[in-house]
């Protein structure tokens, strides 16, 4: 799986088309498209687009929110929040092979994720990010490293936790530390495509 997720960005399709096209040409390998407030037919155009384009780069396709429109456009998965569609709903509609992501911003929720199968885990908010509406309580990198060693005082396996929220590249290498296993960014790589070769370097 890859270490390095870029969220999409953008207010219209035209901009989100722009930034999505930007990361993969820089050498995004995984995209999840995220767009909220669109309207449904440019969201649902966006997501063929998007997934053209990812095919293009063999690059994953991810999709935000939407189960069924993942199911429409033959996206590579799905990223749910707790309000969003259940994880064993979306694993009904959308098959075994798909990639299934759930949020999480608490060590209880982490479980929850755990137990429900998710293909890996977007842990956050790292710290404030103004693309997030209704932000979940921030979590600082001492957040991160207690549910990490709440899951090891349980011996439990640490999933596939990626952190999300605020990410920038000089954050990488303590939250590595920490034992995150990859990132989710999204303002620095929109404003600057050209620094994902830092990030993919760093994350090796």
């Amino acid at each position: 799986m890859e270490k390095l997720q870029y969220i999409s960005q953008g207010f219209t399709i035209e901009e989100q088309e722009l930034n999505i096209r930007k990361a993969l040409d820089y050498g995004v390998k995984w995209v999840q498209v995220r767009w909220k407030n669109a309207p449904e037919n440019e969201f649902i155009r966006l997501c063929e687009i998007s997934k053209k384009l990812c095919s293009d780069n063999q690059s994953v396709c991810i999709i935000n929110d939407h189960v069924q429109i993942a199911k429409k456009v033959d996206a590579d998965g799905v990223h749910l929040g707790f309000k969003d569609t259940s994880i064993e709903i979306a694993r009904d509609i959308l098959g075994e092979n798909k990639i299934i992501g759930g949020t999480a911003n608490t060590f209880s929720d982490v479980l929850q994720r755990m137990k429900e199968g998710c293909n890996y885990i977007g842990l956050g908010p790292l710290r404030f990010t103004s693309t997030k509406e209704e932000l979940s309580p921030i979590l600082g990198f001492e957040g991160y490293k207690k549910i990490i060693d709440d899951l090891k005082e349980r011996s439990l396996e640490i999933p596939k936790i990626v952190a999300i929220g605020g990410v920038v590249l000089d954050d990488i290498e303590l939250l590595q530390q920490i034992g995150i296993y990859g990132v989710a960014a999204s303002g620095q790589i929109t404003h600057q495509p050209s620094i994902i070769k830092e990030f993919k370097k760093v994350l090796q």
